[in-house]
């Protein structure tokens, strides 16, 4: 005779178990509200003509009013511009910065990194404020001042088409590199001196040191910097916006600001809803493809 199935004992959470899954509960809680709900929300207004009272369903309208529109094209390119120019020489500046610290004493190295990474933590109001600053088209503008040394006219750097996508590029440059400097160096101080003391007995230089040793070391934490710096350069908003408003002709206009100016300025929730998905969807391939051709022999 078959036995009769036995009841399934459920199981009880309790002590460290429950506490572990009460502080996930949390998180959960926070990423549902703040994170997934938003775009679940976005999803759903960008198929809608949306108001406050009322929405419309339009279906796909919004993506079709969103390809059809130049300008939005147009700010797909001054986004990959930025991206090109900026994450590449930003990458590179916080590695050699990197490299300098590193042979320092390491009450030294706190105080430099503390210097680089105060930029990081300021607020970004008043960063814009220093940068108007110095690229302030009057004489007394920083920059004006500094060509003017070389017999050169003053320019209106952010009043000009030719050179306001130029102005916040070079504002990229030289701030905000902080966070990245300092993991480049925490990397460089996880290599092991092994690799060192074997390259010295073969006589390596300092070149073939950086070249054979401290690059390939570095390939995880550069791809990851890479990822979120380009990831970053694409939702760039703050700096346009501030500096430029996305002029002059919009050639500042990046894609975060077209959103922003679609939903708050001209009140257009839908289709600033589309566009930010198709923003989220173009980052996710861009990062895809980092990871797939970049990452091969990256092992973390």
């Amino acid at each position: 005779m078959a036995q009769s199935a036995q009841p399934v004992k459920k199981r009880k959470i309790k002590g460290d178990g429950a506490w572990g899954y009460a502080f996930i509960a949390v998180a959960l809680i926070v990423y549902a509200l703040f994170t997934a709900y938003p775009v679940f929300s976005a999803f759903i207004i960008s198929f809608q003509e949306y108001k406050p009272l009322g929405s419309t369903y339009i279906g796909f309208d919004n993506y079709t009013a969103t390809f059809k529109d130049d300008l939005f094209w147009k700010s797909i390119k001054n986004t990959l511009v930025y991206t090109v120019l900026t994450v590449p020489v930003a990458l590179l500046l916080s590695f050699l910065v990197a490299i300098m610290i590193l042979p320092l004493r390491k009450k030294l190295q706190a105080v430099f990194k503390a210097v680089y990474y105060l930029p990081v933590v300021a607020s970004g109001v008043a960063l814009s404020l220093v940068w108007l600053w110095i690229f302030d088209p009057m004489p007394g503008g920083i920059f004006n001042q500094f060509i003017g040394w070389f017999g050169a006219h003053n320019q209106n750097w952010l009043g000009s088409s030719a050179t306001a996508m130029f102005s916040l590029v070079i504002m990229a440059w030289l701030s905000s590199h902080g966070a990245s400097i300092i993991i480049y160096l925490a990397a460089l101080l996880g290599i092991d001196d092994s690799y060192y003391e074997a390259a010295d007995l073969d006589g390596a230089s300092f070149l073939q040191k950086l070249w054979h040793i401290v690059i390939p070391s570095l390939k995880p934490t550069t791809l990851f910097l890479l990822v979120t710096a380009v990831i970053g350069s694409f939702q760039v908003f703050q700096n346009a916006y501030l500096m430029t408003g996305g002029g002059p002709d919009h050639a500042t206009t990046m894609v975060g600001l077209l959103i922003f100016d679609n939903a708050f300025k001209y009140f257009e929730f839908g289709k600033a809803a589309a566009q930010s998905l198709i923003l989220a969807l173009i980052i996710a391939l861009v990062s895809l493809f980092q990871f797939k051709f970049l990452g091969k022999d990256v092992d973390y």
